[in-house]
């Protein structure tokens, strides 16, 4: 057992409706979300400040967070597309959030004697949707009329989520009828002295970044997205059942996940590129791909080639945005008057030796070479320090370091 948290120590739904805003979302039509719920529980609290119950819990809760939702437009615009695609929808989604759920808030008016519209503003709203989107553990419970459809499945739990994430942990969690707590245990062990970490799932890094603002440097379900446009970048262009092709892997649900791992193209990617491939006299044997079955060895290569071209293209793509970023930042080293040699005139100042900073960076693993060194190996600086990792929303190495991960596990 690695953490049993009793159900008083959970914040859920029922805490919100236990609370002052229960009458008001009681009688408000149509029902509330419960997330919505939750998010305006958060929202409260934090305005009460030092009043609330809630405080301690409040105050170890991250100011800003570093999903896609979070970050300036340019910075998106860096991500691999696929990603890009989901970040968009993403903040589309909680802008829709905030501006349908605006007359709720209105309602809510006696409640406060500053304006609604100060307290539950846009910020403060994105803030509480992304501490219960990147924070809450999942907790099924039976469906009420006060709120709306949607499942009510996420719980605050404090203190369990400042566990950290490893694709290497194996643990189990869910609440435990019999105790009333929710449990955490884990299948192996953990040295005396070490952190103590859980899995949030099986998750690549897209998934990770999206949900929860960090990514896992050496993450084993790392791979990489082809979209459409990619898939069919290198297939000639004189195909005149291309189309065709297309709409059959629609329809059997083969144009979406189609992804490089670690090992190499997946098996769905090999499918779909063996049957874009096929001739227009093989076409008939459409099926057999689909189940895997061998057409012909000029059908095997010429998919294998089209899978390396695109592989190719994703490695230069990385390794360009990645000079771009490099550039940029340093490009703002200079323009805020600070010279490559700036930082040892810091630590000078604050009295440390230049030896002695190389030495603290040779006992943290790091290169004596400084910030440049760390550029060059920034996959290595992609946070994995799970829901209290700490990444950089703007043009940094570790932002490139992030984009690496994402972009080309191998690179």
């Amino acid at each position: 057992m690695i953490i049993s948290l009793p159900e008083s120590c959970l914040l859920t739904t029922d805490t919100v409706l236990r609370s002052y805003l229960g009458a008001y979302i009681a009688k408000w039509q149509p029902p509330p979300s419960p997330v919505l719920a939750l998010c305006t529980f958060l929202v409260s609290e934090k305005h009460a400040g030092d009043r609330s119950p809630w405080k301690p819990y409040l105050e170890v809760l991250p100011k800003a967070y570093t999903c896609p939702v979070c970050l300036e437009p340019e910075v998106v615009n860096l991500l691999p597309r696929p990603l890009k695609a989901k970040a968009r929808e993403q903040r589309t989604h909680v802008q829709e959030f905030v501006s349908s759920s605006r007359d709720f808030f209105s309602s809510l008016q006696p409640l406060f004697s500053e304006a609604v519209e100060s307290i539950f503003s846009y910020s403060a709203l994105l803030w509480a949707w992304c501490t219960v989107n990147t924070r809450a553990v999942y907790m099924e419970r039976a469906p009420r009329q006060c709120f709306s459809a949607e499942p009510d499945t996420c719980v605050l739990a404090p203190f369990l989520d400042l566990l950290n994430h490893s694709p290497d942990a194996q643990v189990k969690a869910a609440f435990n009828e019999e105790t009333r707590c929710y449990e955490i245990r884990t299948a192996v062990s953990c040295g005396k002295h070490q952190e103590v970490l859980i899995c949030y799932g099986p998750h690549d890094n897209h998934r990770l970044l999206l949900e929860y603002g960090f990514v896992s440097v050496r993450n084993p379900h790392a791979c990489v997205y082809v979209s459409k446009d990619i898939l069919v970048k290198y297939l000639p262009s004189t195909d005149k059942r291309m189309n065709q092709k297309i709409s059959i892997l629609e329809d059997h649900d083969f144009i979406e996940n189609l992804t490089f791992g670690w090992d190499g193209p997946s098996w769905r990617l090999l499918t779909a590129l063996k049957l874009l491939c096929l001739e227009a006299e093989e076409l008939t044997c459409w099926k057999k791909v689909l189940i895997g079955e061998i057409i012909s060895d000029t059908n095997e290569k010429a998919s294998l080639d089209i899978a390396q071209k695109i592989c190719h293209y994703f490695i230069k793509e990385s390794k360009a945005v990645l000079q771009k970023n490099i550039g940029g930042w340093r490009s703002e080293v200079l323009e805020e008057g600070r010279s490559p040699g700036g930082w040892q005139s810091e630590v000078l100042e604050e009295g440390r030796s230049p030896g002695g900073w190389k030495s603290e960076v040779l006992e943290e693993g790091r290169s004596p070479g400084g910030w440049r060194s760390e550029i060059k190996v920034s996959a290595e600086l992609a946070s994995s320090g799970g829901s209290r990792a700490e990444s950089v929303p703007g043009l940094s190495p570790c932002f490139c370091g992030c984009w690496q991960s994402l972009g080309f596990p191998g690179l």
